[in-house]
């Protein structure tokens, strides 16, 4: 997951009949077909189209799929809000959140639970500041940890919420994650660590690049098959 130099631009929006929120149409160069994908968390509808298709195609193509895109939405799993007696994973584990308010401003974490202090009306941005300084503290061990095994140096770690990518890492030795991967699994954490670590090796996808990673992290592939399936669910809280 090298860094990206160029930002991506932002989508056109498509009003489609049949569906009550607009379409977002991404035109990319390497699309072969036009393709149709629903983000979990925002309920978002993005058409994928290679550059010279006409407008009015791929406004046809999504009216063919409007009642895919219903079905799809109607069976999407709800949020979780940061709230008292929300569960939360942290590592993959459910801890609870529960609001002492004689506990202090701070995030006690702790036998299955997230305790948190202070007025309960600042309980959700709390625990969101606490679990984005956790990420970067466990990301920044474990990247260091894996870099010395490499004989590479991680110049800065930092977190952010990203959508498209779990991780990047640019030639200068800085990597970001998303700080949602301290609620997946301890096994893909390190994975993803693994994957970026490995760039500072190889700044590439070759298969000298997934050796490393396999040195890492010999779970790898069943890692990557849980983010597939499941990383998505990550950005069902909060």
């Amino acid at each position: 997951m090298p860094s990206r130099t160029r930002p991506e631009a932002s989508p056109a929006l498509l009003a489609i009949t049949g569906l009550d929120r607009p379409v977002a149409l991404r035109r990319n160069a390497r699309a072969r077909r036009l393709s149709l994908k629903l983000d979990p968390a925002s309920g978002e509808v993005v058409v994928v189209a290679p550059p010279r298709v006409p407008a009015q195609v791929i406004a046809d193509f999504v009216t063919r799929h409007a009642e895919w895109v219903r079905r799809r939405r109607a069976a999407m799993p709800g949020r979780t809000p940061f709230l008292p007696g929300a569960e939360v994973p942290i590592l993959g584990v459910p801890h609870r959140i529960a609001h002492d308010p004689a506990a202090g401003r701070g995030v006690r974490w702790a036998d299955g639970e997230l305790r948190i202090g202070g007025p309960v009306e600042h309980l959700g941005a709390r625990l969101a500041a606490w679990l984005r300084a956790e990420a970067r503290r466990q990301l920044l061990v474990r990247s260091r940890a894996a870099a010395v095994r490499l004989g590479v140096t991680v110049a800065a770690v930092t977190v952010r919420d990203t959508r498209s990518r779990w991780g990047s890492c640019a030639s200068s030795g800085r990597i970001s994650y998303s700080w949602r991967l301290l609620l997946a699994p301890e096994s893909v954490l390190d994975y993803v660590v693994a994957h970026e670590v490995a760039h500072l090796v190889e700044m590439n996808h070759s298969a000298r690049f997934w050796a490393v990673v396999d040195r890492l992290h010999p779970e790898s592939g069943r890692c990557r098959a849980w983010l597939k399936a499941k990383g998505q669910d990550l950005h069902l809280y909060g």
